[in-house]
């Protein structure tokens, strides 16, 4: 171990920055909180997830999951669709 070492050239926070999201902080209604924990304790999410999801719904920025009726529908048009 150095007696010593240089910091001149560190940078404070993590050292992997995250990508995709970005930290705020903004004030919601207790009400809103409550109904959000309410519903991460029923699905087992958290409630800033399910408020994420919230946001991106409202937004329609949402995909549609890939469930097996998804896929089946999806089959059946290529099928149709290609012989």
């Amino acid at each position: 171990m150095k007696k010593a070492y240089d910091f001149s050239k560190g940078k404070r926070g993590a050292v992997v920055p995250t990508t995709g999201k970005t930290r705020i902080t903004i004030y919601v209604d207790d009400a809103i909180i409550k109904s959000f924990k309410a519903q991460s304790e029923k699905t087992g999410k958290g409630y800033q997830t399910l408020i994420n999801e919230a946001l991106k719904s409202h937004l329609g920025l949402t995909e549609q999951p890939v469930t097996p009726e998804l896929v089946r529908r999806i089959v059946r048009e290529e099928l149709a669709a290609n012989g």
